[in-house]
């Protein structure tokens, strides 16, 4: 079919000559429609133009209530006549009385009447005609709609709107679990989804790289560390660093606080404490947890042996984070984190807090009351007692800096549900400090957790060994096919992206609130809606291009009048659903809206193989045929991108 990952685009000439055959004189047109990138807005615009003067409803109301149907049985589109609101009849009467006025049209069929609903089915010759070379021509940019990202989309010269995806954001020295993992994949899917729309995207990870814990790790490492282990893999060693420090501290905690509780009792039953209080002064002085936070007071300070340290840490942990982003198609635009927000900003954040009276003292410590505005938001701390900055101010100074720095339209947040009310503070704070056009701009996009989540390696779940694993496990599940597993060229690298794959779709499978638990044997099985169904799907319209190689041009030069089975008929009517499944991502922000579409269009596919056969067919009945798996096979390639999978050609 020629090169499948080109980014071409359908002229409005071609679609205006396309629709004259038809006996369509000119391009229907409409705000906010598309054509060219939409066939669907084709016959929303045209559905539109019959509608009014049948209806007496203004265009400009019709046009966005005419929807899309959950089943191909239920029509290509429908009116729901009750949300034109017209009085004086009932809308069953309505409905029955405007599909006897409807007339004959070259696009669509006379509606059907289904109690208060009109349903309209698109001519099949003409929607062929519209969809196929519509396929054809945008290739890699079929489903995406630039205009969305348009600061005005009547002059594209005022360039585009900017959002933030702050995703992933794991804590450097700890495992990279599978919260992290949730938010890496949507994240990355919603990034791809805003640039496809033409948003102008800023990718952004913001690292838990600064704290007292830090201070932990570094004198962890100068008793348990070893230079060549850190090289090697920075973030296992210093994991393993993390684990044998924390095993000194923990007992040491645990007897500080029995004999701060102690001292305690003491005082209240007026006994004497000297002893005691010498003792406990002795036991913090020489612990881990007073160690790290006197060297975390000299990285705050500025202190450079100090910092040299902790870069290196945080310097060759991104290093290796790469390596796995890049491994799941993810790049990033920014590596923040907390250590680079600045004092000055916390400060700001903090002055501008008491100013506006939005704070207040309470038994030492700073809070924010937000129950007055919102019960369940509760008090806010964001400063303790010594003086000490919380994550909540931390946020809020990051947060202003960026507007500064970005001057950003939208700002998303992919972070667990765990989270939900510290997002909430956030984003209630801003707002009260008086900057709601910065808190109006600001999504969190939240979700559930995994469970069950274990590698053979034990309990820590490092995202690299739970890839291997998968990746293991479908390379098993590939030689079981010996005589299709000898025809792949690089089984292991096969086996790897596809394991991804399975890891990936699984995780978007359900809405994104629902937790759902890993299961290694169910992810990577062919049987089901899984990732590795999606990749044999695709590898399988792969091999048949090239066993027949139709070459590009005879594509766009085929008699679609050939393509008259019900299979055929109704492949292309799902087709021209997927801009149309795309937009409405946009207002759901769910993996699964794609996911969902892209099993049931496979599902058609693979139910039409037998009677859509290409090899032995008639010459131009073949190339026909050809033209529709090529379309499906773009729809997927492009769905399965946006997805952040990579298409697998042979498998």
């Amino acid at each position: 079919m020629g090169d499948i990952h080109s980014t071409k685009t359908q002229s409005l000439d071609d679609l205006a000559s396309t629709l004259q055959s038809i006996g369509l004189s000119e391009v229907p047109q409409f705000p906010n429609a598309h054509p060219t990138l939409n066939a669907v807005d084709i016959y929303r615009s045209h559905l539109t133009e019959l509608l009014a003067p049948i209806t007496g409803v203004d265009a400009e109301r019709i046009y966005p209530v005419l929807s899309w149907t959950q089943t191909l049985e239920k029509g290509d589109l429908v009116l729901p006549v009750p949300a034109l609101r017209v009085k004086g009849k009932k809308p069953n009467e309505l409905a029955a009385e405007w599909a006897d006025k409807f007339p004959t049209s070259p696009l669509v069929e006379r509606p059907t009447v289904n109690g208060t609903f009109l349903q309209f089915n698109f001519k099949t010759e003409a929607l062929k005609k519209i969809v196929i070379p519509s396929i054809l021509k945008n290739q890699s940019s079929y489903g995406s709609n630039p205009t969305n990202g348009l600061k005005d989309p009547t002059n594209p010269a005022k360039g585009k709107k900017t959002i933030i995806v702050e995703f992933s954001s794991p804590n450097i020295a700890k495992p990279f679990h599978a919260g992290h993992l949730r938010s890496t994949i949507i994240g990355g899917f919603l990034a791809n989804l805003y640039e496809g729309a033409g948003w102008h995207v800023i990718r952004m990870n913001y690292l838990g790289d600064w704290g007292k814990q830090y201070g932990v790790l570094a004198n962890g490492y100068q008793q348990f560390g070893s230079e060549e282990e850190l090289l090697k893999d920075p973030i296992a060693h210093l994991f393993d660093v993390y684990v044998k420090i924390n095993e000194r501290k923990t007992p040491q905690d645990k007897l500080i606080k029995e004999k701060k509780e102690e001292l305690k009792g003491l005082e209240e039953k007026g006994e004497s404490t000297g002893d005691l209080e010498k003792e406990l002064t002795a036991l913090i002085e020489e612990s881990e947890d007073e160690r790290a936070r006197k060297y975390f007071k000299r990285m705050e300070d500025g202190d450079e042996e100090a910092l040299t340290l902790w870069r290196k840490f945080r310097d060759l942990s991104i290093a290796r984070y790469k390596e796995t982003y890049s491994r799941l198609n993810i790049q990033y635009d920014r590596y923040s984190g907390e250590s680079q927000v600045t004092a000055k900003s916390i400060e700001a954040a903090a002055q501008t807090l008491e100013k506006t009276s939005v704070s207040q003292i309470s038994e030492g410590a700073v809070i924010v009351d937000l129950t007055p505005h919102q019960k369940k938001l509760g008090k806010a701390l964001v400063k303790k007692k010594d003086g000490t900055s919380l994550y909540l101010t931390r946020d809020i100074g990051e947060l202003l800096q960026r507007y500064e720095d970005y001057n950003f339209d939208k700002i998303i947040y992919v972070v667990a549900s765990q989270q939900d009310l510290h997002l909430a503070q956030l984003f209630k704070i801003v707002e009260l400090m008086g900057r709601k056009d910065i808190s109006d701009k600001c999504l969190h996009i939240n979700f559930g957790m995994v469970l069950g989540m274990s590698t053979r390696k034990g309990t820590v779940k490092f995202l690299n060994d739970i890839l291997h694993d998968v990746g293991e496990k479908m390379h098993e599940v590939m030689r079981a096919n010996k005589e299709k597993y000898e025809q792949v060229e690089e089984p292991e690298k096969t086996a790897d992206i596809v394991g991804i794959t399975a890891v990936m779709v699984q995780d978007m499978s359900g809405k994104r609130i629902n937790n759902y638990e890993f299961d290694i044997n169910r992810m990577t099985s062919f049987e089901g809606d899984t990732g590795p169904y999606l990749q044999y799907a695709h590898a399988r319209l792969c091999s048949i291009d090239r066993k027949e190689q139709v070459p590009y041009a005879d594509l766009l030069s085929v008699d679609l009048s050939l393509l008259t089975e019900p299979h055929a008929i109704n492949l292309v009517r799902v087709l021209s659903q997927y801009p149309d499944v795309v937009q409405n991502t946009l207002k759901t922000n769910e993996p699964v809206t794609i996911l969902t579409y892209l099993f049931q269009m496979t599902h058609r596919l693979s139910s039409s193989y037998d009677i859509l056969r290409v090899k032995g067919s008639e010459p131009e009945l073949k190339k026909a045929r050809m033209a529709l798996y090529a379309c499906a096979r773009q729809v997927l390639n492009n769905g399965m991108k946006l997805l952040g999978l990579s298409p697998v050609e042979r498998m």
